[in-house]
C-alpha cells in the first residue's frame, strides 16, 4: 500500500497511507543495506510502499519501497559515517525563517540555503520574523537584506508571529502546496506555525540567555496537514548548512546573478576568482553583484565554515 511519510524520529516513521490511516513504520532490513549515502534513507515528504503487520496492536507497518523523489533539500551531515542528511523531499517550495537578532541569521547562511534550493530546483523565499523586535537600525538592515534578495527574484516577507503581522500573506502561500520551513533554533518557526495553524500545537521555547541561541523545541521533522489542503513540513533548528553534491566548477550556476553573466567571461572554464576578462568580477567591481553574495560564493567554493 502506498503511503506518505509525515514524521521521522530516526528509527521510526509515521506515514499516512492510501487507506486514510496512519501507521508507525520501520524500514525493512534489506532496505537499509542499499547504497544510501545519507543518514536517513527515508525523509518526511517521501512516498513509500508499506506492508501492514496484522499481528500487532495497534497495527504497525514496514517500509518496503521508496518512490523516486521529485526533489529534496539536503545538507552535509555532521555524522562522518554518512555523507548527507535529507531534510525533506518532494517540495513545491521552501522558506527560510530569518531573524536579525535573538538569534542572528547571517547572510552566508541565507546564501547556503538558497544555493541548495537552486541546485535541486525548489522555489525558495525568506520570511523575516520577529518584526516586533526590530529597532530603527534593525529595520534599515532589513531593507538592505531585502534589496539584495528581492533583486535576485527571491520573495521576502516581514512578519511577527507574536503580533500576527502579515500572517495572512504566509497562510495564502501555503494553500495546496507542500512547503518546507527551516531556520536556526529560536527564529520562531514553531510559534509562526502555531499562529497560522493553531491546531498544529507545536512546542515552543525561549532563547538561551547566555548564548543567544535558540533551544531545540522541534526534535524531529514533521508534516502538518493544513485545512486548505496544503502540507507544511517543520524541522528541528539547523545550526549548520553544509553544501554537498555541488562541484566547485558548477557552483556559479546556482547564484542567479552569476549565472546570467558567466557566458560573457573570456574563458569557458572561468572560476570567477582571479581570471582576466571575468564578467562576474566586473559586475562585482561595479556593484551589480553584492559583495556579501560573492563572499558566500568564495566560502562555499573553498569549503569553508558551514555556519557562515
Amino acid at each position: 500500500m502506498r503511503a506518505l511519510v509525515t514524521k521521522s524520529t530516526g528509527s521510526w516513521y509515521e506515514v499516512l497511507a492510501d487507506d486514510g490511516k496512519r501507521y508507525d513504520c520501520r524500514i525493512k532490513g534489506k532496505f537499509r543495506t542499499k547504497d544510501i549515502k545519507t543518514t536517513n534513507p527515508v525523509a518526511v515528504g517521501d512516498w513509500v510502499d508499506i506492508m501492514v503487520e496484522a499481528d500487532t496492536v495497534p497495527h504497525t507497518a514496514v517500509i518496503v519501497q521508496l518512490y523516486e523523489r521529485r526533489n529534496y533539500i539536503i545538507r552535509k551531515s555532521i555524522n562522518l559515517s554518512k555523507q548527507a542528511q535529507i531534510i525533506a523531499a518532494n517540495l513545491d517550495q521552501a522558506f527560510l525563517v530569518v531573524t536579525l537578532a535573538s538569534p542572528y541569521t547571517s547572510l552566508g547562511f541565507i546564501d547556503r540555503f538558497l544555493v541548495t534550493a537552486e541546485a535541486y530546483d525548489i522555489p525558495a523565499g525568506l520570511i523575516f520574523n520577529k518584526l516586533d523586535l526590530f529597532s530603527e537600525a534593525g529595520l534599515e538592515v532589513l531593507e538592505d537584506y531585502r534589496a539584495i534578495y528581492e533583486t535576485l527574484g527571491y520573495p521576502c516577507y516581514e512578519v511577527s508571529a507574536l503580533r500576527r503581522t502579515n500572517l495572512e500573506a504566509i497562510d495564502t502561500l501555503l494553500h495546496q502546496r507542500t512547503t518546507l520551513m527551516v531556520g536556526h533554533s529560536g527564529v520562531g518557526k514553531s510559534t509562526l506555525i502555531n499562529a497560522i495553524h493553531p491546531a498544529a500545537k507545536m512546542k515552543t521555547g525561549a532563547i538561551s540567555d547566555w548564548s543567544d541561541k535558540g533551544r531545540h523545541t522541534t526534535t524531529f521533522a514533521e508534516m502538518i496537514l493544513l485545512p486548505e489542503g496544503g502540507r507544511l513540513i517543520d524541522t528541528p533548528g539547523i545550526r549548520e548548512l553544509g553544501i554537498i553534491d555541488i562541484e566547485p566548477q558548477e557552483l556559479g550556476h546556482f547564484f542567479p546573478e552569476m549565472r546570467e553573466r558567466m557566458n560573457d567571461c573570456r574563458f569557458n572554464d572561468c572560476r570567477h576568482i582571479n581570471e582576466p576578462g571575468c564578467a562576474v568580477l566586473a559586475a562585482l567591481e561595479s556593484g551589480a553583484i553584492a559583495t556579501s553574495r560573492y563572499d558566500s560564493y568564495l566560502s562555499i567554493y573553498h569549503g569553508h565554515d558551514t555556519r557562515m
